[in-house]
């Protein structure tokens, strides 16, 4: 089976999402090759045009048969974020919701190599102080501890840390990291691979039809 998917984000930066969604397609042993496109929300409309135009404008892009909608819960329900994506899907587009409990930068913070690497320190042994997987969920800015844990990582003093970019750095990791395979410890990432395992369902029954 081929899939081809867009992921529409909320924000740029959640391109790190990428890493995380292609492995997860290519984990299924029925999946043969992927290819994968971000829709920067930069070129998607506005907000406030709702998120089915938003979708729209994503697929009319980067044409799909498989669409992952990203939304943090932030402080809120997952399933309330999740009925929003529901609604915006578009008819007969199949499409996976991705909501992390807080934000995407909680599922960054499960490999210590990964962000010592991004960080351009690789072999650096200063402790970062990062939560146990069965805590991320639980972390109210994951990504102020993501930011915090490069500075650390990158060892760098003065001028040189000032300069540093956490945010650069930030959209590294992910790519450093090559086995999501703890993501499944965590409630949040097993719903939302059951999510995609019935869409990969009902793609390899149209493939197959």
């Amino acid at each position: 089976m081929n899939v081809r998917f867009t992921l529409v984000a909320e924000g740029s930066t959640d391109v790190a999402l990428l890493p995380i969604l292609k492995w997860a397609v290519q984990s299924d042993p029925r999946v043969m090759r992927v290819e994968a496109n971000f829709a920067d929300p930069g070129m998607l409309p506005p907000v406030r045009k709702g998120l089915n135009m938003r979708i729209l404008r994503a697929v009319n892009l980067f044409p799909a048969n498989l669409v992952f909608v990203h939304r943090d819960a932030d402080r809120g329900p997952a399933e309330v974020r999740r009925n929003e994506i529901r609604r915006a899907a578009l008819p007969g587009q199949l499409t996976v919701p991705v909501v992390p409990v807080r934000m995407t930068e909680a599922w960054l913070l499960i490999d210590e190599e990964a962000i010592r690497s991004a960080a351009g320190n690789p072999r650096g042994a200063v402790g970062l102080g990062l939560p146990r997987l069965g805590a991320i969920e639980g972390i109210a800015n994951p990504k102020d501890i993501l930011f915090r844990a490069l500075r650390e990582a990158s060892e760098l003093h003065g001028r040189r840390l000032r300069k540093f970019s956490e945010t650069a750095a930030a959209s590294l990791v992910a790519e450093r990291i090559g086995d999501f395979s703890p993501l499944l410890e965590l409630a949040a990432f097993r719903e939302f691979r059951s999510f995609l395992s019935e869409a990969l369902d009902s793609l390899q029954a149209s493939q197959m039809g």
